[in-house]
């Protein structure tokens, strides 16, 4: 999966977005003032409200309250053309334009008597004869019985009223669409985790793309199912939430692939951080924009770090913050929020795509050193070197007792049947493998005249291992060791499993060469054991060797 996104792309991308988000202004507002009463004369175009205040902290549930606010239609509505007036307000209210009843949204001042009516962003139809080019005022007669705290009005729209109807639903579709891949993304990252649990970065990466579908969903629902101002906090709590997911998991991904020091005490002050941030009782814009600051900010440090350091993907992703933290200054809050998320998220995907290419690479290379150790392990077995000792030793047999020279045959063939059969296999069952040392082991006897013991403890025979490991190990065992004092050598396996691995211990009960513990090398029989766990189980296994009182043990363990 190849992810070069170059940063041409990348710039074009953000000007196309910058473009759709301008769009050419009709109106200007002007100053609101509040009034707590009800008198119809309020609504009037030409009614003095000089002394009526610009903000109003609190009102009781059951009161009425009042707003005004001027506007300036600079350019009047063409022929066929209706404008619309689109408001975000808490409460339920009676909208009048220039003292003319263009629309109510709920019940203002019956809130406490009947159930919750309305939505928070209605739109309203103006009077064509009402648009015209110059000043209007937009009267508001209001109660805010849910919530008497949130007064004002939050957000003003006029524009063309079927583009008012329209632009949510073709903007949410898009979003839509758009959610669906990070959808996609999450489940797939999730199901590549599945495969291989060690891989902790993709699992992060799943979860930050599925907060992300999440937040994209719960802030464009609201183009297409009406919310009451009542269900509209616990909405942006939703978000709030959201937002505090992302913007932990985000530095955090990034500190997993740019490890840095003191990575625990700076996520732990980062934490607290985030925490004071969203516990605050600052308004939600303010929150929203304090966590994504600090996210990025925090992100930005790793990231330099990251870029100092030399790693891999470092610029590109450096490249990415910069331009989501450039959007955010020249685009709306709402819109540079889910862009610039995007753009680091595309830096996470892109981290991601490397890391996954070079376990790839390493996979492959793993399977050409495993063909080439099998290779050279056979060639070891069959050189000119164990051949010849194996005939000289042969001869001897069937000169001094020839029924032991034929069964010395009969396993000297056994054990190249058995090589030949298994050498291509990923895996073989461990019978199999026993089999092979059981029959070596016979074949040792009878060349070097020392008796050999075979022992096991545990064995599953429904497990699997990859083929000539536990073979290997013995042949470094006879190759290592001297006989005991009753001129013995015994080898052990013993098998043991849990919910977090399996192991093989395998013990070699012999008298070690000093030289071969003080020197301990790798050789090809440690390679090739290495080389075959990693074909078959990638980074997911672990070898360990030491010499004991009594020998040597190595223990293989192979984790879920």
């Amino acid at each position: 999966m190849n992810l070069r996104c170059s940063p041409n792309f990348l710039l074009i991308y953000c000007f196309l977005l910058v473009s759709a988000c301008s769009k050419k202004v009709i109106f200007e507002k002007l100053e609101t003032v509040y009034q707590i009463g009800d008198q119809q004369e309020w609504t009037l175009k030409d009614f003095n409200d000089s002394d009526w205040k610009k903000g109003l902290k609190k009102v009781s549930k059951d009161q009425i309250f009042w707003s005004r606010t001027k506007v300036h239609i600079l350019k009047g509505s063409k022929p066929l053309q209706q404008y619309g007036l689109q408001l975000e307000v808490y409460g339920a209210y009676e909208v009048f334009w220039d003292g003319v009843l263009i629309g109510k949204n709920g019940n203002p001042g019956q809130e406490v008597n009947l159930p919750p009516e309305g939505e928070l962003w209605p739109t309203f139809h103006i009077p064509s004869h009402l648009t015209k080019q110059g000043e209007h005022v937009i009267a508001l007669r209001l109660s805010n019985y849910y919530y008497p705290d949130h007064i004002g009005i939050y957000q003003m729209k006029i524009a063309d009223y079927d583009a008012l109807l329209t632009h949510q639903m073709i903007e949410s579709s898009y979003m839509h669409l758009f959610a669906g891949a990070f959808l996609i993304a999450s489940f797939y990252f999730l199901f590549l985790f599945f495969s291989d649990k060690k891989v902790f970065a993709t699992l992060i990466f799943s979860i930050t793309c599925f907060l992300f579908f999440a937040l994209i969903m719960v802030e464009f629902t609201k183009a297409y199912i009406p919310i009451h101002y009542e269900m509209h906090v616990v909405r942006l709590k939703i978000i709030g939430f959201l937002m505090l997911g992302i913007s932990f998991l985000i530095p955090f991904y990034f500190s997993m692939e740019f490890p840095f020091p003191k990575r625990k005490a700076l996520f732990f002050i980062y934490t607290i951080i985030l925490l004071y941030i969203f516990l605050s009782r600052h308004v939600f814009e303010l929150k929203a924009n304090n966590m994504s600051l600090s996210m990025w900010i925090f992100s930005f440090g790793i990231v330099i770090y990251g870029v100092n350091k030399k790693i891999k993907g470092a610029n590109l992703v450096f490249l990415a913050l910069f331009l989501s933290a450039l959007i955010s200054f020249i685009t709306p809050f709402d819109k540079s929020l889910f862009v610039g998320f995007t753009l680091v998220l595309l830096g996470m995907f892109y981290l991601l795509s490397l890391r996954i290419k070079e376990q790839r690479l390493a996979y492959e290379n793993s399977l050409v050193q495993s063909t080439r150790l099998r290779l050279e392990l056979l060639k070891k077995n069959i050189q000119p070197h164990f051949l010849m000792n194996t005939l000289t030793s042969l001869i001897d047999w069937i000169e001094e007792s020839p029924k032991k020279g034929v069964l010395f045959i009969e396993a000297l063939a056994k054990e190249f049947d058995l090589l030949n059969r298994i050498e291509s296999k990923t895996l073989i069952p461990i019978t199999e493998e026993i089999t092979l040392c059981r029959t070596h082991l016979e074949i040792m006897e009878y060349r070097k005249e020392i008796r050999y013991s075979w022992e096991e403890e545990g064995i599953d025979i429904r497990e699997k291992i990859p083929p000539g490991i536990i073979h290997t190990l013995l042949e470094n065992g006879i190759t290592h060791s001297l006989p005991m004092e009753d001129n013995s050598i015994t080898f052990k396996l013993i098998y043991e499993a849990n919910a977090n691995y399996k192991s093989y211990t395998f013990l070699t009960y012999a008298t070690l060469l000093k030289q071969e513990v003080q020197h301990q090398k790798e050789g090809t029989g440690l390679k090739y054991i290495k080389a075959r766990l990693t074909e078959s189980y990638h980074e997911n296994w672990e070898l360990s060797s030491e010499p004991i009182t009594h020998g040597w043990k190595n223990i293989i363990k192979i984790y879920s």
